[in-house]
């Protein structure tokens, strides 16, 4: 699927509303943190939290501050690629890599720290260690000579960014029940099942070896998707939720962990899988991405919150996904959005209240929040994966979209605002 063709129109639904915003955007995993996994936190929260809240960064600096700070607690592990983005040191993942390769790998003094079969999309992950004093930057140079067709990278790690306050419960408008067989799924962190909105959920979870870590960015994404109840409604009330956590409690995700959930996800042939994290691009998302989009399932991310003129940041960039970006109560793009070709559609972004962990809410904003608005119009749309059926699906969506911005596609506002007038935080 072009998804620069991609079209998406708007089914008129309501979820939770709320008044001002104040909330965040959750950029997250990419790279596998197989052997080396940041320390974990009590109850899921981002080590990097308390700093962030004290300083007076807006959300376009707040996921370069807590790259700055990875890289300063973590510096035993973690350092910085070529571009300045997190990198697990001394690790290069692998796609797909022949016995040949491996082997001649091995001979030269790697170490195969894991090797994951992703039957779901008919690939392989392979994760080597460096030799004994060998750079990062040397051992992706080094594999990629020893293997001059494969396709090697570095292990990229994916952060959270922003906060959320505290707020009053929201009130909504019922939804009506989602059609009978939705199923949806979410990458993300934890989610805490046993908020009130979400408790009722028919849901099914994966990763973390069955452990259960609740974080905040999770939770939130999860309510809007699926929550129902005390006067609050998700996009698509009733349907299953496939739920995988890439964090596991700690302060980080990472590819090889976002590729075994993605293979989940093609595995249980969940159609619409809703990623609200934002990274950097590596060759190995790219094919994991591409093998996705080739089976017809649909990845709706978040354009991410580094502001209008940053690089493109992924997945939400690559060829068929689906990137969306966030507007305020007043129909403008939130200043701190990205802006370009990657835009496919606007959701409300701002003026959101969410589950909280612990039972409470909070009030959010950031284009991860607009994102579960489109996934949740898709969904229920789309019954199955596949590539023609995908594509109609985007297309109905496509053909409701209020245009916005320039006339036509454009790179603020994509195709344009779908979910318009009973959209999350939009209180009449």
């Amino acid at each position: 699927m072009n998804r620069r063709t991609l079209r998406i129109a708007g089914i008129a639904l309501v979820v939770a509303v709320a008044a001002a915003p104040a909330g965040a955007q959750l950029q997250v995993p990419g790279l596998p943190l197989p052997q080396a996994p940041l320390p974990p936190l009590p109850g899921g929260q981002d080590p990097l939290g308390a700093t962030l809240r004290g300083a007076s960064a807006t959300l376009a600096e707040a996921r370069k501050l807590r790259v700055r700070e990875l890289l300063r607690v973590e510096r035993e592990t973690v350092e910085a690629d070529p571009d300045g983005q997190p990198i697990l040191r001394r690790q290069v993942g692998a796609l797909s890599p022949t016995p040949e390769a491996i082997a001649r790998a091995e001979a030269a003094g790697f170490r195969v720290l894991s090797r994951d079969s992703l039957e779901g999309l008919g690939l392989t992950l392979v994760v080597f260690e460096a030799p004994e004093g060998m750079s990062t930057r040397r051992a992706l140079k080094k594999l990629r000579a020893l293997d001059p067709e494969g396709s090697y990278d570095f292990n990229h790690l994916y952060l959270g960014s922003g906060e959320a306050q505290a707020a009053d419960p929201p009130s909504a408008a019922p939804l009506p029940a989602a059609p009978p067989g939705t199923r949806i799924g979410l990458i993300d962190s934890g989610v805490d099942f046993t908020h009130p909105v979400l408790a009722g959920a028919d849901v099914v979870r994966h990763g973390c070896d069955g452990g259960s870590f609740p974080a905040p960015h999770g939770t939130a994404v999860a309510s809007l998707l699926v929550g129902e109840g005390e006067g609050f409604a998700g996009l698509v009330p009733g349907a299953t939720l496939y739920a995988a956590d890439v964090f596991c409690g700690h302060g980080g995700g990472s590819l090889s962990l976002l590729a075994l959930e993605l293979d989940w996800m093609a595995r249980e042939k969940v159609p619409v899988v809703n990623i609200s994290l934002v990274g950097a691009k590596s060759v190995l998302l790219t094919g994991l991405v591409r093998a996705m989009t080739s089976r017809g399932f649909l990845l709706v991310a978040a354009v991410g919150n580094d502001g209008p003129t940053a690089p493109p940041l992924y997945p939400a960039s690559y060829p068929g996904v689906v990137g969306v970006t966030g507007v305020d109560g007043q129909r403008r793009v939130l200043p701190e959005a990205c802006r370009g070709e990657q835009v496919d559609f606007a959701a409300a972004g701002a003026g959101i209240r969410a589950a909280a962990v612990g039972g409470g809410y909070e009030e959010i904003r950031g284009t991860s929040f607009a994102t579960p608005i489109v996934a949740g119009l898709l969904a229920r749309s789309l019954n199955s994966p596949e590539p023609a059926a995908a594509q109609a699906a985007v297309d109905a969506l496509a053909a409701t979209a209020i245009d916005l911005g320039n006339n036509g596609v454009d790179p603020s506002y994509g195709k344009g605002l779908v979910g318009a007038g009973l959209n999350p935080g939009h209180r009449d």
